[in-house]
């Protein structure tokens, strides 16, 4: 799909292995943004002779990561994905034409598990219990809160996000469910990643990420200041669709 302007951040840790199957899936008039995260396996360098735009990120951090690439957008569309492979960026089109067509403003991949280890238990213990934490705090009905997703880059940076952990997701979705915006899951099928996660791949990584999680959810409501964007400050936080939610003001 080449109508719309799209960028696609690819947060990436020794993604090595899995960049070749993920950058070969991005839809064909898309720039992909690398955000190199402090890879010492050469990701950086494979990235760029696949074609890909690096962006240096020096601060750890998902979220760090997540928003340098979203600083480097340029596009009118923004959708973020993982690069362990074990999603399809491929998918994401049928996120972007939603947004586009007025169907959602933020849509997300709902993950359904695909072959033997896709997604540990404890993994999605903490997923629930943070699902059911969101439902509590904005009203929002949603299963997951997957890293694959798109949404118009405006609307992201006026969501003004300041966390740079695992909790940049999470305040995503709350910020955009706390201005009014739409939200609304789509089924993914969920692969086996590529190498071991940095998060989820054990139970301590997976409970600091809740803990991150439950520092954005108790947050106060979020409220522009101004209309528009001005970048805040660097602040380090310690298959079936359902129908668009609107989220709680």
């Amino acid at each position: 799909m080449t109508e719309h302007s799209v960028d696609v951040v690819l947060p990436c840790l020794n993604e090595a292995e899995a960049l070749p199957w993920v950058l070969a899936r991005i839809p064909s008039g898309w720039r992909p943004l690398v955000v190199d995260n402090g890879s010492t396996d050469g990701s950086a360098d494979i990235a760029r002779s696949l074609g890909a735009t690096v962006v240096p990120e020096a601060r750890r951090g998902f979220g760090a990561a997540c928003h340098a690439g979203l600083m480097a957008a340029d596009a009118e569309y923004v959708c973020f994905c993982d690069c362990d492979a074990s999603l399809d960026p491929g998918l994401l089109s049928g996120f972007v034409r939603a947004v586009a067509a007025g169907e959602a403003d933020l849509v997300l991949g709902r993950r359904r598990p695909r072959g033997r280890g896709a997604w540990p238990a404890h993994a999605r213990a903490g997923n629930l219990a943070l699902s059911r934490m969101l439902r509590r705090r904005t009203g929002l009905r949603l299963h997951d809160l997957g890293p694959l997703r798109a949404m118009r880059r405006e609307e992201l940076l006026g969501l003004g996000l300041t966390d740079r952990r695992s909790g940049y997701p999470l305040q995503m979705v709350v910020r955009a469910a706390d201005t009014g915006l739409r939200v609304r899951e789509e089924d993914v099928p969920y692969l086996p990643r590529t190498g071991r996660s940095k998060v989820t791949g054990t139970w301590r990584g997976t409970w600091q990420a809740v803990r991150d999680m439950r520092t954005v959810l108790a947050e106060p409501p979020y409220a522009p200041a101004v209309v528009g964007h001005t970048e805040p400050p660097y602040a380090p936080a310690v298959p079936g669709h359902t129908e668009p939610t609107r989220g709680a003001r």
